[in-house]
């Protein structure tokens, strides 16, 4: 059968989880254990269920009754399997939002019928749009305590409708109650003025999307299939597109050219593969490919790219500012990266565009990147796989933000042709950041410049004297004295990637 990932989200107390524990018990997808286990859990007086525990897993959760992480439940009916991705409400949270948004075919936007459109129904329709979900409900939820009145529902509807046009997206509006079942599973009599679908039948007449004919084959390479001397092959998932055996490829960046000879699976070698696929391809022609590299189509490679925009969803306590060393990663590839500026900050509840240096945790806004190697790019409305990335910090490999590419630039902005390079500028072409290393002589001192010229990098040796100036424009400056940090330790601070690349350091 197929499968539906869904999301669902709104504000705080809007009924997100009960209505999920309503699905899962109407469609019999609770196991009885479960349900019992939940009834001694909701210590109800009048011995009624808190469907909401089903999802609400966390102590904190069932303590505040809110939904704070996200939580991910299976369910199926005859006709289609589903994965719901239960979304916290709390500003504070937005980030897990954009998580479970991020995978979602479809997302249900939950508003409580006393209260109307909230700033937080607005902000997850907005961040559900931005992540380009294709469908779109939303859930007029609580009918019930407001006596199912059809003028309560008609006003909601055509509020967010209004929005929903301002986003580019149109949305089906369903009036239902989660904690009574009316409109969730089964059409209700209660609402004779509704004569569209319930929850569930939306959700299982939803199209899931297929691999379209012209959509152009990716495939990252995750690793290098080698078992023997007579194999080799490139494992990676089909992130668009489709293979067959016999068609040509080309490999990024190396730009060789090749032809599938078999697509291997654990289950037998396919004739194609699609999107999503996870499979080994091997070729006709020894081709020296590695993990981070990229199959694609000949005659519809992606754009190789070092500079573009992106809208930018803060993940980070820290927050995002121009300047500051990150990493990207995209599919399975990383490039040292810079934020050159901050375009503007989005105010997803009006959608106006704000002036700001800066963003902080759950912001979102548009930013331009310039990075150090190029990565393989589409832009996000083309390919969530190709046009998603992450920004980490490199010191930590800690999420900073999540991106989605809108558009991608030339390698140099004509504005700042004029001006003279930053110093993250200079840094981001040298591959590591300007800094002075001491060390106890000249010997050593020798043997270390010597050691990371050959490696690249851009160093200097001043014995005694000033070193801000070299420091400034991104030199790594070697000088003489004593340190109370070990030379391994002061070199991974210069770092702008893996650590690995300086483990030369313990034998100097």
């Amino acid at each position: 059968m197929e499968l539906l990932r869904f999301s669902t989200a709104g504000s705080v107390d809007d009924g997100k989880s009960t209505l999920i524990g309503r699905l899962l018990f109407d469609s019999k997808a609770i196991p009885d254990d479960q349900y019992e286990a939940i009834k001694r859990a909701s210590n109800s007086d009048d011995g009624g269920v808190d469907l909401a525990l089903l999802t609400d897993g966390l102590r904190a959760e069932r303590e505040q009754k809110i939904t704070i992480d996200v939580a991910y439940r299976y369910f199926a009916t005859p006709k289609r399997r589903f994965i719901i991705a239960d979304t916290p409400g709390h500003a504070q949270y937005t980030r897990n939002m954009v998580t479970g948004a991020s995978t979602a075919q479809a997302a249900v936007i939950l508003v409580d019928a006393r209260n109307g459109l909230l700033e937080q129904s607005r902000r997850h329709a907005a961040l559900s749009a931005l992540l380009r979900v294709p469908h779109l409900a939303m859930a007029v939820n609580k009918m019930d305590l407001v006596g199912f009145d059809e003028g309560v529902f008609r006003r909601i509807e055509a509020e967010f409708a209004a929005f929903a046009a301002k986003l580019g997206v149109t949305a089906t509006a369903i009036p239902l109650s989660a904690l009574a079942g009316d409109n969730v599973v089964e059409r209700s009599k209660n609402t004779p003025y509704y004569d569209g679908p319930s929850l569930l039948e939306w959700l299982e007449g939803l199209p899931v999307a297929e691999t379209r004919g012209d959509e152009p084959f990716r495939f990252p390479v995750q690793c290098v299939i080698r078992p023997h001397q007579n194999f080799r092959g490139f494992a990676g998932r089909v992130a668009g597109g489709s293979i067959r055996s016999g068609d040509p490829i080309i490999a990024l960046p190396s730009g060789k050219r090749s032809t599938v000879k078999e697509i291997v699976t654990a289950d037998g070698n396919l004739p194609e593969a699609h999107s999503g696929d996870s499979v080994v391809l091997t070729l006709t022609d020894e081709v020296d490919i590695s993990r981070g590299d990229l199959i694609a189509l000949p005659e519809s490679p992606p754009t190789i790219a070092r500079r573009f925009t992106a809208t930018i969803c803060v993940l980070s306590e820290a927050g995002l500012a121009p300047g500051r060393p990150y990493i990207a990663t995209q599919t399975t590839r990383q490039a040292a990266a810079i934020v050159e500026k901050v375009d503007y900050r989005l105010a997803v509840e009006t959608l106006e565009q704000e002036e700001t240096r800066g963003l902080a945790l759950n912001e979102l806004g548009q930013v331009t990147i310039a990075l150090a190697q190029p990565l393989f790019l589409d832009p996000y409305i083309q390919s969530r796989e190709m046009g998603g990335f992450l920004l980490l910090d490199p010191a930590t490999s800690v999420p900073v933000a999540a991106g989605m590419v809108t558009e991608i630039l030339p390698e140099s902005d004509p504005e700042a042709l004029s001006e003279p390079w930053t110093r993250a500028e200079r840094e981001l072409r040298h591959g590591h950041r300007g800094g002075v290393i001491v060390v106890p002589d000249r010997a050593t001192a020798a043997t270390l410049e010597r050691e990371l010229v050959t490696r690249g990098w851009y160093t200097a040796f001043v014995a005694h004297g000033p070193t801000d100036a070299l420091t400034e424009n991104g030199i790594i400056t070697i000088t003489l004295g004593e340190s109370e940090q070990p030379l391994e330790a002061q070199l991974d601070a210069l770092l702008l990637v893996e650590k690995n690349q300086v483990g030369f350091a313990e034998g100097i």
